[in-house]
């Protein structure tokens, strides 16, 4: 069996294998189904066990200010930040997915992201959806 990628969305009338029951595990972590959509196509919710969510607080560095400051005056992008915050997007992701497989879940649906400024220089990025159990239509 190959493992799913869990942040691709399925393929329209496509199944997916979906997390099995058991203990937490990286090939059960890696199999739980992650998706911005409420219904996934081709799976019936079974059972919603409840919200879940993941974040993460990052603060800047003075060294890579420095060079975002200098990248100002020339333009493009900076890249220190857009590696900082994808690396902050995936924690908040990994724990979103640890907490939904303490719950018991095979699937997280409804999943969103958001920000908020906690101090000068500091960002908090949190992931959320719900957690439910599916199972292919059928």
């Amino acid at each position: 069996m190959t493992t799913p990628n869990p942040d691709a969305e399925p393929r329209e009338g496509a199944t997916r294998d979906l997390a099995p029951a058991g203990p937490t595990s990286p090939a059960r972590a890696a199999a739980l189904l992650v998706t911005t959509v409420d219904q996934p196509p081709g799976l019936r919710v079974t059972r919603v066990l409840g919200l879940v969510r993941g974040n993460t607080i990052r603060a800047r560095h003075v060294g890579h200010d420095i060079m975002a400051a200098l990248k100002v005056l020339v333009g493009g992008e900076i890249g220190e930040y857009t590696a900082m915050l994808a690396q902050a997007r995936e924690q908040a992701l990994d724990r979103m997915r640890a907490e939904a497989l303490a719950m018991g879940a095979n699937a997280v649906v409804g999943v969103r992201f958001t920000t908020s400024s906690v101090m000068q220089g500091a960002a908090e990025i949190l992931a959320y959806g719900t957690a439910v159990v599916a199972e292919p239509e059928g």
